[in-house]
C-alpha cells in the first residue's frame, strides 16, 4: 500500500481519521488546490502542479461536488465488513464495525513443510501433504462460513487476505459463494493469521490510498 506508483509518483495510505489533516497539509505544502473527481477517485491539483489522487475504500463515491467533504464522509463511515485471512495451515475470520472487531475465530491445521533431501518417499510425502492442505482449507472455509454468514444481512463487503494461492483454493467451496459475492479490494497482505494480525486489518481495508505526484 505504500511505495512507488506505477506510472509515476508514490502511494501513501491514510487512515480516515487523519484524512482532513492530510489534505490540510497538502495545501500547506503545495498551495491552494482544485478538486475534481468521479465515483472512484478524487483528484487534488495544487497551485504548484502537485497532484494527489485519493482512492477511497469501498467505492463508489457520491456523485458530484463537494468532492473533498464527500470523500471524507464516505471514508469515515463505520461499515460492517467481513475479513477472511488464509495461509497454508492457518486461518482467521472476523466481522468489523468500523475498526471494532465484533466477532472472530482463529485456527490452524498442521501442514508439513517440504521434505528434505534423503527423506522418506517423495510421492508418499506429497500425498500426505496434499491431504493436510485440503483439510486445512476445509477448516478455513467452514470457519469463514460459521463466523460471517450470520451477518450476511448487514455485511457491506468481504475482504480476503493472507496468501493468494491459499485464498484461490477456497473459491470452489460452495459454502463461501454468498461471501465471495461480496468480495472487495484490497487484498490484505498479512503474516500468519493470528488474532493480533486480524485486529490490525482495518488499517489496510479502511485506508484511503493516495497517489502523490510531485511538481516537475
Amino acid at each position: 500500500m505504500k511505495g512507488p506508483a506505477k506510472g509515476g509518483g508514490r502511494w501513501v495510505p491514510v487512515a480516515p481519521e487523519r484524512l482532513n489533516k492530510w489534505i490540510d497539509g497538502f495545501a500547506d505544502r503545495h498551495g491552494p488546490f482544485e478538486a475534481a473527481g468521479d465515483a472512484a477517485v478524487v483528484r487534488l491539483r495544487a497551485a504548484d502542479g502537485a497532484l494527489a489522487e485519493l482512492h477511497p475504500p469501498f467505492p463508489p463515491l457520491p456523485e458530484g461536488p463537494p468532492y473533498v467533504s464527500g470523500l471524507v464522509a464516505h471514508a469515515g463511515r463505520a461499515r460492517c465488513i467481513g475479513v477472511v485471512l488464509v495461509r497454508l495451515g492457518g486461518y482467521a475470520a472476523g466481522v468489523f464495525r468500523g475498526s471494532e472487531l465484533v466477532v472472530s475465530k482463529v485456527g490452524s491445521r498442521l501442514v508439513q513443510g517440504r521434505t528434505a533431501a534423503g527423506g522418506w518417499s517423495q510421492q508418499r510425502f506429497a500425498r500426505r501433504r496434499a491431504l493436510q492442505a485440503e483439510q486445512a482449507f476445509d477448516a478455513a472455509a467452514a470457519t469463514a462460513e460459521r463466523v460471517l454468514t450470520p451477518y450476511l444481512g448487514v455485511l457491506e463487503a468481504v475482504v480476503f487476505g493472507g496468501d493468494k494461492k491459499a485464498v484461490e483454493a477456497l473459491r470452489g467451496d460452495r459454502r463461501l459463494a454468498p461471501l465471495l459475492a461480496l468480495e472487495a479490494e484490497p487484498f490484505l497482505v498479512v503474516p500468519d493469521p493470528r488474532l493480533a494480525v486480524l485486529k490490525e486489518t482495518p488499517a489496510q481495508f479502511r485506508a484511503v490510498r493516495i497517489r502523490i505526484v510531485d511538481p516537475e
